[in-house]
């Protein structure tokens, strides 16, 4: 008799945290390792977060059960900034707060799929995609896109994928891994394919407030007001509000698939804690000063990496547009001797590993996210330390 189900048998461990807890299994060696693996801000939580925070540890009404489906002062306040950041009007009891955003996937995939049903993912993805379509039951229908596409799919590849077992389209801008932003014209565009099919899409908005230049977050349901009713958003905290930690995210959607959500809920993980909705609630309801800082940060930073990685011979890398992650081509690094040791890797597992091992820099091989040949280099960090394992990866690179 086998030990596990095999649906858990089956789910592949996140590439991500592993390459993070590789590169911190080397450090605790005392090896003097950079790690560019980890997707979370490298800021604290704003001071005014933390504050309300430690004013809910002290109120004996949190110290209780509440709400499965959220506080609901908190299900009001997303409500009302969903309204004040994408312009998308939506009520609390439309509002499902979760454990975190990851949370927020697994349960709106959970909420939709039933066996068999079809789920256009389109690649480069973010690891968890995958792993969470399959263990509600969906299948994940993989569409490639590369940096010559900038990493968007088009209507005309979505229509080609179509069939009668497509229930869902997973859309997500801007993008992890690749740091793409849709211009609005293809968001509506793509939310009108789905409409005229009656597909459902679920949107992922987690990197919303994190864009850069001339490119700007477009909610699909704002401008295809349509869609409404086939649509469920998930976001949350983290990214935005250096909240990764505090375990808080959201879905939100139509009022009949948020009553079923919220009754998976109330069996699989009852309310979220009570300390960090306080939290939470401060963080959505308060202004925007603390993330513009970031954001300007993490803007300053892409456009380094991007120079440093676009110098580095065989390696061409898109201006990441949105997230805080670059997206490099590194099939130029691929069979051919690199390092002191004149090693050659055939894949972008192989070279993340030796890279690990020589110089002493973590990455995410493009693998993880459904496409080999490139690479996921975080720029959430602080600029001296991405600035020198940038250059210990061309170093490495020059031989």
């Amino acid at each position: 008799m086998k030990r596990t189900s095999e649906r858990f048998a089956a789910i592949a461990e996140s590439a991500t945290l592993a390459v993070d807890a590789k590169a911190k299994a080397l450090k605790a060696t005392g090896a003097n390792v950079i790690g560019f693996g980890a997707g979370e801000p490298d800021f604290p939580t704003p001071a005014h977060i933390v504050e309300a925070a430690e004013r809910a540890c002290r109120e004996p009404k949190y110290h209780k059960y509440t709400p499965a489906a959220g506080l609901p002062e908190l299900r009001e306040a997303i409500a009302v900034k969903t309204r004040r950041d994408s312009e998308f009007a939506t009520t609390a009891n439309q509002v499902l707060v979760t454990n975190g955003g990851k949370h927020a996937v697994f349960t709106a995939f959970a909420a939709l799929c039933d066996p068999g049903d079809e789920v256009i993912c389109p690649a480069p993805y973010w690891t968890t995609y995958p792993e969470a379509i399959r263990l509600a039951g969906g299948v994940p229908v993989v569409i490639d896109t590369t940096e010559e596409t900038g990493f968007r799919v088009t209507v005309e590849q979505l229509d080609a994928a179509r069939t009668p077992r497509t229930k869902v389209l997973l859309f997500v801008s801007p993008d992890n891994p690749s740091g793409a932003v849709y211009p609005p014209a293809e968001v509506e565009a793509i939310g009108r394919w789905a409409v005229e099919h009656g597909i459902w899409v679920i949107t992922d908005e987690i990197y919303e407030h994190l864009t850069y230049g001339p490119h700007r977050f477009v909610s699909m349901p704002t401008v295809v007001p349509d869609l409404a009713e086939q649509c469920l958003i998930v976001n949350g905290v983290a990214k935005t509000y250096a909240m990764t930690g505090w375990r808080v995210g959201w879905m939100i959607g139509p009022s009949d698939v948020m009553k079923a959500a919220a009754n998976f809920q109330s069996h699989s993980t009852s309310n979220i804690a009570n300390v960090s909705q306080v939290a939470a609630l401060a963080a959505v309801s308060g202004d925007l000063s603390a993330v513009s800082m970031m954001r300007d940060a993490f803007e300053r930073r892409g456009r380094i990496m991007h120079r440093m990685l676009s110098e580095i011979p065989g390696v061409t890398c898109l201006e990441p547009q949105g997230a805080f992650y670059c997206y490099p081509n590194v099939q130029g690094l691929l069979g051919r001797p690199l390092g002191p040791n004149g090693t050659v890797s055939t894949t972008t597992m192989e070279l993340a590993d030796v890279i690990l091992d020589q110089a002493k820099v973590a990455f995410v091989p493009g693998e993880a996210f459904g496409s080999s040949g490139y690479a996921r280099f975080s720029f959430a960090m602080s600029d001296d330390d991405m600035i020198e394992g940038i250059r210990r990866i061309a170093e490495f690179a020059a031989g």
